[in-house]
């Protein structure tokens, strides 16, 4: 019986990988969610911003940015798990575009600085197309991965330009 059982479970697929993805995509989305719970756009200076035309409904925002993160989760663990020559710059770029999503919101929200905001967005988006590019040299599905968040991070730089524009 014990035999038996032993043959069964090798010939299960091993879940080591689709583990490790998810962890992935836990970390970025807990990295990429802890400003949200540091400052918020639920504050009197936030609310009475004039807001362009263009300004989503803001329960898109959770929504999109949960399915970037796990975009980019899933990236990272392709890259992650490469053995290019590419992967350590790749990952490098990674972390330092990360760095800079993640300074956006308190200097937005908390800090109350659109113009600084919009700063970090535009070198956010440099970051972006590099990790981008270093990307398709080691995986490209992980490169094609991180295409919808660049386009979002696109909208957001000119809705962030429209912002400070129209309250400056």
């Amino acid at each position: 019986m014990a035999a038996a059982l032993a043959r069964f479970a090798r010939r299960l697929p091993d879940r080591r990988p689709l583990l490790r993805a998810v962890g992935f995509v836990l970390l970025v989305n807990v990295v990429g969610g802890l400003p949200g719970l540091l400052s918020s756009p639920d504050t009197d200076w936030f609310q009475r911003l004039e807001k362009p035309w263009f300004y989503p409904p803001s329960v898109a925002f959770p929504i999109v940015w949960t399915a970037l993160f796990t975009l980019l989760g899933i990236a990272l663990w392709l890259i992650w798990r490469s053995e290019s020559a590419g992967r350590r710059f790749a990952l490098g770029l990674f972390v330092l575009q990360m760095a800079c999503n993640v300074a956006w919101t308190p200097a937005f929200f908390a800090l109350e600085a659109p113009l600084l905001a919009l700063g970090i967005i535009l070198t956010l988006w440099t970051l972006v197309a590099a990790t981008i590019v270093a990307f398709r040299r080691v995986d490209r599905r992980a490169a094609a991965l991180l295409a919808p968040y660049l386009l979002w991070v696109s909208f957001a730089a000119v809705l962030n330009f429209e912002l400070w524009r129209a309250n400056a």
